[in-house]
């Protein structure tokens, strides 16, 4: 290998955008995942409840497009919490061609246990950015 092509390779690994938020969101992900843990949820579970949280169950659609997840994967996410008793699949009866996902009673006392667990984590990571975490959600959001 050339020290030019390795001189490139550092260069990506130094400054890739992609990668620095693939590797944080991993770490994130694995944060989370271990906060949620006594729950039995993962942090893309819990993610996923609170996307179905709302007045009136939504379709899979509006979800993916939230999560910015396809459909397909969506629907996969959505099959152990459902085994899981805590979300419930119906037809939508303003398109019956599509279906819409809702917490049950079950998936909702759920979310109300893991709230206060991503607020004091959530808080955490807030003091380790140091008053940077604004910044941060607007630059996600701009690529977002």
């Amino acid at each position: 290998m050339s020290n030019a092509a390795y001189a490139t390779t550092l260069h990506i690994r130094d400054n890739c955008l992609c990668l620095h938020a693939q590797r944080a969101a991993r770490t994130l992900a694995r944060r989370f995942d271990e906060a949620f843990r006594p729950l039995g949820v993962t942090s893309g579970q819990f993610s996923l409840l609170n996307g179905l949280n709302r007045p009136e169950p939504p379709t899979i659609g509006a979800v993916a497009e939230l999560l910015a997840m396809d459909r397909s994967t969506v629907t996969a996410n959505l099959k152990p919490l459902e085994r899981a008793g805590l979300v419930v699949s119906a037809v939508d009866q303003k398109d019956r061609r599509g279906r819409r996902i809702g917490l049950t009673d079950q998936g909702r006392t759920l979310l109300q246990q893991a709230w206060p667990i991503w607020i004091a984590e959530h808080g955490r990571l807030e003091d380790e950015l140091d008053g940077r975490g604004d910044a941060l959600r607007e630059g996600l959001r701009a690529v977002a």
